[in-house]
């Protein structure tokens, strides 16, 4: 009599080896992290941009803006990303110095930085975030609230090589 390649035992633990890989990213994850599609800029989201806006600590107080950013090639987060971000808050609108400034993203690829709380602008309360250093596609974006009670924002890049 011919023994099986395998047996029960040798497959319930080997799909129990595959199921926890591929609940820990995997063959499957990775698979995923290579066919992000980059984030595509938003309209209106480059009002009031101002290039070199100041790497600043802080905005304000009450009012967070925060996200991620990731390579569109490999899903990878990316460390020391300049995100500019600005606002209508209640220091004035959009124009207003005060509420411009960049931030630096963590080696988790994670930014956030505390402002102002934001308030309407032409109807709607709303942040501009905008990428645009160079080695990656510029991107504006421009994610409204849906209250002008929110008290955080957040908005995630997926960058394109440029």
């Amino acid at each position: 009599m011919l023994t099986p390649f395998y047996t029960r035992r040798s497959f319930l633990v080997t799909s129990g080896l595959a199921a926890a890989a591929l609940a820990q990213g995997g063959l499957a994850g990775a698979a995923r992290a290579a066919t992000l599609a980059p984030t595509q800029s938003m309209r209106g989201g480059s009002n009031n941009y101002r290039p070199g806006a100041p790497l600043v600590d802080r905005l304000g107080s009450g009012f967070w803006v925060t996200g991620t950013v990731r390579d569109a090639a490999s899903g990878a987060p990316l460390e020391g990303v300049r995100i500019q971000i600005w606002a209508a808050t209640t220091l004035g609108g959009e124009r207003e110095p005060r509420n411009h400034g960049s931030v630096l993203t963590a080696a988790d690829g994670s930014f956030r930085l505390e402002t102002e709380q934001i308030v309407p602008n032409f109807g709607q309360p709303h942040a501009h975030l905008a990428y645009d250093d160079g080695a990656f596609r510029t991107v504006f974006l421009r994610p409204v609230m849906p209250s002008a009670r929110d008290t955080s924002v957040n908005a995630d890049f997926v960058l394109a090589r440029a």
